[in-house]
């Protein structure tokens, strides 16, 4: 019998699941972004505006970014990116199906986020 999925691998899953109707239909304009997902945030001084990090829920800690392409510290060109945050969106799920749904969410104002447009536009309302 195959191993029980850890926690790390079912939240990717359902990352996955809730992308692909989004990917389905944006496809041709999403070529040059990237999903990720990361355990926690990255904690930043105090000076530094949580806004800006992404998408927040209760206005303490973001659920995830948007991270612009750019150039690294090594001179490379970097793809645009969404890290989607596992920890602090498993924390604000009462349940997997409420899981899902804020997953998906926060997925569809992030790519809306990337093209410039309004998040209902993203669904196809």
């Amino acid at each position: 019998m195959p191993a029980a999925a850890s926690r790390a691998e079912k939240f990717d899953q359902l990352v996955l699941d809730a992308l692909e109707p989004i990917e389905a239909r944006w496809r041709d304009q999403l070529t040059k972004l990237d999903v990720a997902v990361d355990e926690v945030p990255e904690v930043r001084g105090p000076s530094h505006s949580l806004q800006a990090e992404g998408v927040l829920h209760d206005g303490a800690v973001p659920l995830s970014r948007l991270v612009p392409a750019g150039v690294d510290r090594s001179g490379m060109p970097t793809r645009a990116r969404i890290v989607l945050y596992r920890r602090p969106l498993e924390a604000r799920a009462k349940d997997p199906a409420e899981l899902g749904e804020l997953v998906h969410d926060v997925l569809v104002e992030q790519v809306a986020g990337y093209l410039g447009v309004e998040p209902d536009v993203i669904e196809g309302d």
